[in-house]
């Protein structure tokens, strides 16, 4: 038996979840005024992104958009009639750079001749992407060789992403957002609240006065949000950046209704966010607990992630792993050492230097 408040809300794992179950695929529903909810259908196992419709004067905002293909596409074309009745889209709004988020920003722009608003960082990641019908450079078998990745293993992954599912329509303008920039859409004030880690600045939207933030990925209930480290950046610390981010999230109120890209709304914004520091944490303790012998990428991604059925599982999870360790490297937990052209991972020396000098060359 479902548990519930005083209001009638879901109770579950401490959030609250005011609307019981979402619209379906393509459909929305209204979470406050003049600001939909839009379930778009994604072609993976998790099958749906939500996006956000705000109402502007005599037309829409649109902040993301779902993936580059036929299906978001359509979706889109019966939205437009049956929701937006007939009135453009007068801008667009991309929470950050991944696919599923600004898939279509480009094909939306195009047909409305309506500006794209991003970050700066979020606008140049998305150019950032595998050439299609190019073949696999040595700069990404070499990192997923060192990882412990077979070379067919590698060239499978590459195939992964290089999907056109995964590459957004190219956008060639962009207008930029700020942390706290102000957006005035539907007589409602929306500040840009930046977050790290999951991708380079992504921007959340916070109206402050209404108690709502559009959370994209940085703040998911239930589901936690990939952090990784990838072949683009072999030596980021994204893990740290998004640990950082969870504490500035903190200065938001508490009672804010988040409008997340994935799940349902949910109440109990530093309920959320303590769970998601806990759930990186019991992730660096495990890692740090198996390397008292020196071990590869692959061999600690089995420890974290013993289930996984594909290879965009593994691409993920294998992204996460590299970023827990490149965290206690950075912390000076662990070591790596090149072994037979594998990086192995190991417990620090007592007493050892801090910090894991920069290997250049």
């Amino acid at each position: 038996m479902t548990d519930l408040d005083e209001n009638g809300h879901e109770l579950r794992s401490g959030l609250r979840y005011p609307w019981p179950q979402a619209p379906e695929a393509g459909q929305v529903l209204e979470v406050a005024p003049g600001v939909f909810w839009l379930r778009m259908p994604l072609p993976f196992r998790l099958d749906h992104i939500n996006l956000y419709l705000l109402r502007h004067t005599d037309g829409w905002i649109a902040v993301d958009t779902g993936m580059n293909t036929e299906q978001s596409r359509e979706v889109w074309d019966r939205v437009l009639t049956e929701v937006c009745a007939g009135q453009p889209l007068l801008a667009v709004v991309c929470t950050h750079f991944h696919s599923d988020h600004a898939g279509v920003a480009a094909w939306l722009s195009e047909r409305f001749q309506c500006p794209v608003y991003m970050t700066a960082s979020e606008f140049q990641s998305l150019h950032v992407r595998f050439p299609a019908g190019q073949p696999m450079g040595w700069d990404f078998l070499d990192f997923y060789r060192k990882a412990g990745v077979t070379d067919e293993q590698s060239r499978e992954m590459f195939g992964v992403m290089s999907n056109a599912h995964f590459l957004p329509a190219p956008l060639n303008h962009f207008r930029r957002l700020r942390e706290g920039s102000v957006l005035e859409i539907g007589g409602r004030t929306w500040q840009v609240v930046v977050g790290r880690g999951h991708s380079p600045e992504h921007a959340c939207l916070y109206a402050a006065d209404d108690g709502l933030l559009i959370s994209g990925d940085q703040v998911l209930p239930r589901i936690t949000s990939t952090v990784g480290v990838h072949a683009t950046e072999p030596l980021a610390n994204p893990l740290r950046d998004w640990l950082e981010s969870i504490e500035q999230l903190r200065a938001l109120p508490d009672s804010v209704l988040v409008l997340p890209a994935h799940e349902r709304p949910f109440f109990n914004l530093h309920r959320r966010l303590d769970q998601l520091e806990a759930h990186h944490r019991a992730h660096l303790a495990l890692l740090l607990a198996n390397c008292d012998e020196p071990r590869t990428a692959v061999e600690l991604m089995a420890v974290l992630f013993p289930r996984l059925s594909s290879r965009f599982d593994e691409l993920m999870a294998l992204g996460e792993t590299l970023a827990h360790a490149n965290y206690l490297l950075a912390e000076g937990s662990l070591v790596r050492e090149e072994d037979r052209g594998r990086y192995r991972y190991r417990h620090a020396v007592r007493g050892a230097c801090a910090t894991t000098p920069l290997k250049v060359f």
